[in-house]
């Protein structure tokens, strides 16, 4: 056990020791590539480039590089994207070269195209290096969009643009179009956005960009985009929308029945409310509702919720919290906003002001007092919450960040305090770290203090990733509106992986892999660790190979438990 325990924090450290000097002999990132877009007084058709009718004007992208499985080798079938814009919209178009009968496309729903053929463009609209928009089409036209904020992945974000998209019989066709008033940046007369378009061609495992782009050399996605200039006098114009709904339902049913005869009862209910957005000086987006109606959210996928150690997560799916969502994220989720289950008002601003990205959000919840018993004195009452955060930016990689949550319940109270920084401490190092504290007040009149950490370092690259971190969370630590599943821990942890990737043949990479962590309490009882080597092959056609040892040790009621298991996999 000792040894194990050794290993999982060793090894990522040998890592680190072993690839520094390597790592230095990498290839950096092309530099930024400075394109200039034309402005257009008719708007490209999606027949125009079926036919290969001549445009007004057009930025010429032919240059695209791979990241998988080369790294800057050639896209191995031509593609070309044309950009363009006029006062409302911007346009991109993608001629993909292909061999019809080898091109992978469904007509499937929103936002599930990851075994599909595919272009996109991603755009870096505060030209940060933070954070940017990506929307990609499979070749019908079916739509797949998010938001990536310094790494972290938001596949709920959705907005309004359009594409068309076809099969013909050199490849395909694709024309996507994004209104400005789907979209967050400056208020200013001139704009410079970061800009990337991409191509992804499956049966190859191939996924390839311009520019030229490597999530391996460098944590920070957008800070690789080139630069596109050009764009000048837009702006989302008025943008408000207002949303009202009414309802009204009739119910009448049979009661009981008695010797008297049938008795029925009428129950009527009525609902209206109120959904608004409006954006402010073209950054800052201000949401509010009133007695909102989320009966038609998406509901949730199924899950095991029964017999669970710790709370299942389920994704927020409700429009009022979904846009810039990543604004309120934080390394440890203290604001997870389904924690707002019913509430009757509420108010979001969140957008950038310069260097600074600001989220708040301020409203009410009638769940807890809902569910009361009847005779609590709190029966009926509403919590009252607020969550303010703050972000500053440094550089295009780094920045530090603070985080302040509070709710409000008949007598108690819960308030979270939290500072975060993002550290680009190389090209491919990167530094995450978050000190936290809570002040509680319970129903019963008690108090509850406590304190929380984390700290991450992870190294990326072509072929040695590692990372190591370490989460401390007191017995006291208490998050009412966060997703925190567990207090009482000390956790150590790590993860190294190397990968071969051959020029010639046909694997595309193969390598080992470990990942582990040890958990002790803070009265220094081991309660989990985790071991889990690993070996993974991948093939193209997106085909993997994959054997897993799994050692794990959990200690549950003072009774300790061991498991193991050997796992071989194959996906095609």
């Amino acid at each position: 056990m000792k040894l194990w325990h050794a290993l999982i924090i060793i090894i990522p450290l040998m890592y680190f020791a072993a690839v520094g000097a390597a790592s230095a002999q990498e290839r950096m990132p092309e530099q930024i590539r400075t394109v200039d877009i034309p402005r257009v007084s008719r708007p490209p058709e999606f027949e125009d480039f079926i036919n290969g009718t001549p445009r007004e004007a057009e930025l010429v992208i032919t240059d695209f590089r791979q990241i998988d499985p080369g790294d800057g080798d050639p896209i191995s079938q031509p593609t070309t994207a044309y950009l363009s814009y006029d006062d409302k919209n911007l346009y991109a178009a993608f001629i993909a070269k292909d061999d019809p009968s080898k091109i992978r496309a469904t007509m499937g729903r929103r936002d599930a195209l990851n075994s599909e053929d595919r272009v996109g463009i991603s755009l870096d609209t505060f030209y940060d290096g933070q954070r940017n928009y990506w929307f990609e089409s499979n070749p019908y036209g079916v739509q797949m969009d998010g938001a990536n904020s310094n790494g972290a992945v938001d596949t709920n974000f959705d907005t309004l643009w359009y594409s068309e998209g076809r099969i013909v019989e050199d490849g395909y066709v694709v024309l996507i179009t994004i209104p400005f008033k789907s979209l967050r940046f400056p208020n200013k007369p001139v704009q410079t956005w970061g800009l990337m378009v991409s191509r992804n061609i499956q049966r190859s495992n191939e996924w390839a960009n311009w520019p030229h782009v490597s999530w391996r050399l460098r944590p920070s996605w957008a800070g690789q985009f080139g630069a596109m200039t050009g764009i000048r006098d837009i702006s989302p114009a008025r943008n408000m929308q207002l949303i009202p709904y009414a309802g009204f339902s009739n119910l009448r049913y049979l009661m009981s029945p008695f010797e008297s005869g049938l008795q029925y009862k009428t129950e009527n209910d009525f609902r209206a409310g109120l959904d608004a957005k409006m954006v402010l000086r073209d950054s800052l987006t201000l949401d509010m509702t009133l007695n909102p109606d989320f009966s038609q959210v998406e509901s949730d996928s199924p899950q095991v919720t029964i017999n669970q150690r710790f709370e299942v997560f389920f994704p927020e799916k409700r429009p009022f919290f979904i846009e810039n969502a990543d604004y309120f994220q934080t390394p440890e989720d203290l604001f997870f906003s389904r924690r707002m289950a019913d509430p009757q008002f509420g108010a979001r601003l969140t957008g950038k002001i310069g260097r600074w990205a600001i989220g708040a959000l301020a409203g009410d919840d009638r769940a807890q007092g809902e569910v009361a018993p009847e005779d609590a004195d709190y029966y009926g009452d509403r919590a009252a919450i607020g969550v303010f955060r703050l972000y500053r930016e440094i550089g295009r990689d780094s920045g530090i960040g603070a985080l302040v949550t509070s709710r409000d319940f008949a007598g108690s109270s819960n308030r979270v305090f939290s500072m975060d920084t993002r550290l680009q401490l190389s090209r491919n190092l990167l530094l995450t770290g978050q000190l936290m504290g809570s002040r509680s007040r319970l129903l019963d009149g008690g108090s509850r203090n406590g304190t929380a950490g984390y700290l991450h370092l992870g190294k990326s690259g072509r072929h040695f990733t590692a990372g190591a971190y370490y989460r401390d969370r007191s017995p006291e630590f208490e998050t009412d509106l966060g997703f925190i599943t567990r207090v009482d821990i000390r956790e150590t942890g790590g993860n190294a992986r190397y990968s071969w990737r051959p020029a010639k043949g046909s694997i595309v990479s193969f390598g080992p892999s470990f990942s582990g962590s040890v958990i002790y309490d803070h009265g220094g009882t081991l309660t989990d660790w985790t071991a889990s080597p690993s070996f993974r092959m991948e093939l193209p056609r997106q085909t993997t190979l994959s054997f897993t040892r799994n050692e794990n040790f959990e200690r549950f009621a003072g009774i300790d438990f061991r498991r193991n298991s050997n796992t071989v996999s194959i996906y095609s």
